[in-house]
């Protein structure tokens, strides 16, 4: 599988798709350390879905990705919670054991869903899941994404310290731009989540802007992006859209397809390929 690395990065005018048909720990398993710069993914937590029937063995697949994440790199987990008298805490409990492992918990972000559909009859509609940034040190890279500042140009009191402790009030102007909170608002479903309806015969698709942010945030152009649990593609394609480099892997065949046809139909190609 170390050829399926090196074939991710191979000098074209176009970024590279590698599709790989298999279980994600045994494909990791068989690749070197230190190899991967970006993961983007949201795992089936909870068996709050069918998945085609398949398990979800978090713990090793977390082993594996520390192991090949390379110093510096990142993982971003987008998990939630089943909620069924209160809450499971099984994202917490992930994040903790990521960062038992080895990996520092860089950022604890929320990913804000502007029109979920899911109401509760003694608690208030849930609208939120988990964006656990999970870095291998430092992070190497951090572009951070800016909005507007709505009253820029106005005048603001700002606070210097003098050599000799004592705080001094001056007039200061705001910036433009400022960076954006780590509280990222998405809306879901057909035009919001995307407007590729082929993937929607996943049973659980993420926003691409959302996997974009993350991918313009925590890598470079011709950088490595991985999906160990794709499904429908859309981390590949936002990667590809951004020029970076991707591999996705799925235990199901089915899935794997899904993505291999949206990916054609937003006019990337995508080798696919079956693990042993």
């Amino acid at each position: 599988m170390r050829q399926t690395i090196a074939a991710a990065r191979t000098e074209t005018a176009d970024p590279c798709a590698t599709l790989i048909v298999g279980n994600c720990v045994d494909v990791m398993r068989s690749w070197p350390d230190d190899t991967i710069k970006l993961t983007v993914t949201s795992p089936p937590y909870d068996k709050l879905r069918y998945y085609n029937g398949y398990d979800f063995p978090f713990e090793e697949i977390a082993d594996e990705l520390y192991r090949v994440t390379a110093k510096g790199g990142v993982v971003v987990w987008v998990v939630g919670d089943r909620i069924k008298n209160g809450r499971s805490l099984t994202s917490f409990r992930q994040a903790i054991y990521f960062q038992e492992i080895g990996f520092s918990a860089h950022d604890i972000m929320i990913y804000q869903k502007k029109n979920t559909p899911f109401t509760r009859s003694n608690a208030y509609t849930n609208a939120y899941e988990m964006m656990f940034v999970m870095s291998k040190g430092k992070p190497a890279t951090f572009n951070p994404l800016k909005v507007p500042t709505q009253r820029h140009g106005m005048e603001m009191l700002t606070h210097n310290k003098l050599p000799d402790g004592i705080n001094k009030k001056k007039l200061g102007e705001l910036k433009k731009e400022k960076t954006r909170t780590n509280i990222w608002a998405y809306a879901v479903g057909l035009g919001g989540t995307t407007s590729d309806r082929i993937a929607f015969q996943h049973p659980a698709v993420f926003p691409e802007k959302l996997a974009e942010d993350h991918i313009l945030s925590w890598s470079n152009p011709g950088d490595l992006v991985l999906d160990p649990m794709c499904g429908s593609g859309t981390t590949g394609k936002m990667a590809l859209l951004n020029d970076r480099e991707f591999i996705g892997i799925d235990i199901s065949a089915e899935y794997i397809d899904i993505a291999r046809q949206r990916l054609s139909e937003s006019g990337w190609s995508a080798i696919v390929q079956h693990a042993s």
